[in-house]
């Protein structure tokens, strides 16, 4: 097919490389809440003066500029805090690179985008593959302008990643903006306030294996007692030796609660971040550790058994389950999330949907074939122009979210993930698989085709149907073959595989090797299927003075 893009083929996702987990800290006292405070502001103090030396080393910076700023913090909290501070540091500075890496390749689209549709004449329809030009003189200069503006831009973050620069906000660039917004934010100045001082507090620290409780800085004990090593200038707070304050909130896991104690037991590295939710007035304590790396499922193993096909959407998933040849069985399910309100809102909604479905997968012993998308390009107002409800649709697709909670939570129950390229499979699913899969009783939506359409392809079936033969040998008056091949597909006038042995009996093995040759027709001219038939020329007999025309079969 002419225009269709490679495809990607498809694969076993790997599991999470990393497990968190987070308990509430309940029963704190003032002077508990006091200590976390005094110890958050300061180490936040010291992470933002850190934050501040290694943004401006920028790409200069090395092992030694690493060395001389975590003597400069140990001097002022301790060398496990300065560890864990240099470290937060680093990652949080590799972050904004990667997000400044994808600021530019938005522009570079964008701009790609204007261009091409100011090139084109006023008024021109687009088409499937490239949008046409804009709708009229307004708008085209319009955009001219914005251009203009877009080239500027990319031209300032081009000069920025060069030069190594960029810029983070320790607390969060949207809270940041919504000091000069309260009214929206529905927040008062003492409350942003608050919010302010808790998200730049500075409350984690790394494990490390061999250690006591696999943490020395923030200590867990495996019956829930918690305390943390106090910084040089608060020591005088310490109500346990060694510095150390305990506190009087005890903490117990719910969730991978065994997992969480088998590695403390022994001495394992575990991380902990304790953070203050300001609106609910509540402590939490975050704890996480890495995963050993698993051995993943061949693809051939995967696909033995059959699998499950789903199709991801603003407001639930679609899934269709197949057998190993790539027949639907069953009939689909639909799950359904409602992604309004707050953030623990939805994300408990998406986390109720895939629980719903990894389930019925757990309950057939069955995988889950996913599309593996990425909105990040598809959601610009320059690709999809004057359609805000479309990019908003696309923008509210939770794909980023489903996509890590799915691997997850597949990973813990045992249920292989298969990802697949997403191209075409709505287009191609509606188109093969709508129709024929609707019946008086069941309509089948076109997300649900392209469930079928999306685990066709994790099981490495074509997503067209099979061709079916024609009924009792009456292709011409019943009609078509389901699916028919295009003009310029290679064989498609070819023979059809002779099966050996008579087929009936009065037609022997090795006949009809010519059926399909036009040529072979019983025509004028032309040679026949099994062999010539040729007369000889007439020949004139006289019997009795009359004469008579005879011929001969050759």
């Amino acid at each position: 097919m002419g225009g269709v893009r490679e495809l990607a083929a498809p694969f076993v996702v790997p599991g999470p490389s990393g497990v968190a987990v987070r308990d509430r800290l309940k029963h704190l006292t003032a002077e508990d809440e006091k200590v976390l405070r005094l110890v958050g502001d300061l180490l936040g103090t010291l992470a933002s003066r850190d934050l501040k030396a290694r943004c401006s080393a920028g790409l200069e910076h090395d092992s030694e500029r690493w060395a001389e700023r975590k003597r400069v913090l140990t001097q002022e909290s301790s060398s496990r805090w300065a560890g864990s501070i240099t470290k937060a540091t680093h990652d949080q500075w590799a972050l904004a690179r990667r997000g400044q890496l994808a600021h530019v390749q938005s522009l570079e689209a964008g701009i790609a985008t204007i261009t091409h549709r100011l090139s084109l004449p006023v008024g021109e329809r687009g088409t499937k593959r490239a949008p046409g030009g804009y709708r009229d003189r307004q708008e085209w200069f319009a955009k001219s302008r914005r251009l203009l503006l877009l080239e500027d831009r990319l031209a300032a973050v081009r000069a920025d990643r060069q030069a190594g620069i960029v810029r983070v906000v320790r607390g969060g660039k949207r809270l940041l903006n919504s000091r000069h917004h309260l009214q929206d934010a529905q927040l008062t100045e003492p409350q942003w306030r608050q919010q302010w001082q808790a998200e730049r507090r500075f409350l984690q620290a790394d494990g490390e294996s061999g250690k006591r409780f696999g943490n020395e800085t923030i200590r867990v004990t495996d019956d829930g007692e918690v305390s943390l090593k106090l910084p040089a200038p608060l020591a005088h707070l310490a109500n346990a030796p060694h510095g150390r304050y305990v506190l009087a909130a005890r903490v117990s896991f719910a969730h991978r609660g065994a997992q969480w104690r088998d590695r403390v037991t022994v001495n394992r590295a575990v991380a902990y971040r304790i953070h203050e939710d300001v609106s609910r007035g509540r402590w939490y304590l975050t704890a996480s550790w890495a995963n050993q790396p698993v051995t993943l499922v061949p693809l051939e193993a995967v696909r033995a058994m059959g699998l499950i096909g789903v199709d991801t959407n603003a407001d639930h998933l679609a899934a269709w389950r197949l057998d190993e040849h790539g027949n639907p069985v069953g009939d689909p399910r639909r799950f359904d999330y409602d992604l309004s309100g707050t953030a623990q809102h939805r994300d408990a909604q998406v986390r109720h949907a895939l629980i719903r479905l990894l389930h019925w997968a757990k309950r057939h012993r069955l995988a889950v074939a996913v599309e593996d998308l990425d909105f990040t390009a598809e959601t610009t107002r320059e690709k999809h122009g004057r359609r805000k409800r479309f990019r908003k649709l696309i923008s509210g697709m939770p794909v980023a979210r489903l996509r890590a909670r799915l691997a997850g939570m597949a990973a813990e129950l045992g249920i292989p993930l298969v990802a697949v390229d997403p191209a075409y499979t709505s287009t191609w699913g509606a188109q093969h698989w709508q129709k024929p899969l609707t019946t008086k009783d069941r309509k089948t939506t076109r997300h649900d085709a392209a469930a079928v359409a999306i685990g066709r392809r994790a099981l490495g079936h074509p997503i067209r149907r099979r061709t079916a033969p024609p009924p009792h040998d009456r292709s011409d008056r019943v009609g078509h073959r389901t699916v028919q091949a295009r003009p310029g597909t290679p064989g498609r006038e070819g023979n059809r595989p002779r099966i050996p042995g008579p087929r009936t009996r009065s037609v022997h093995a090795g006949r009809g090797a010519n059926a399909v040759d036009q040529n072979a027709h019983h025509r004028p001219g032309h040679s026949a299927e099994h062999g010539s038939r040729h007369q000889d020329p007439p020949r004139s007999v006289s019997r009795n003075g009359t004469s008579i025309s005879a011929t001969r079969p050759g």
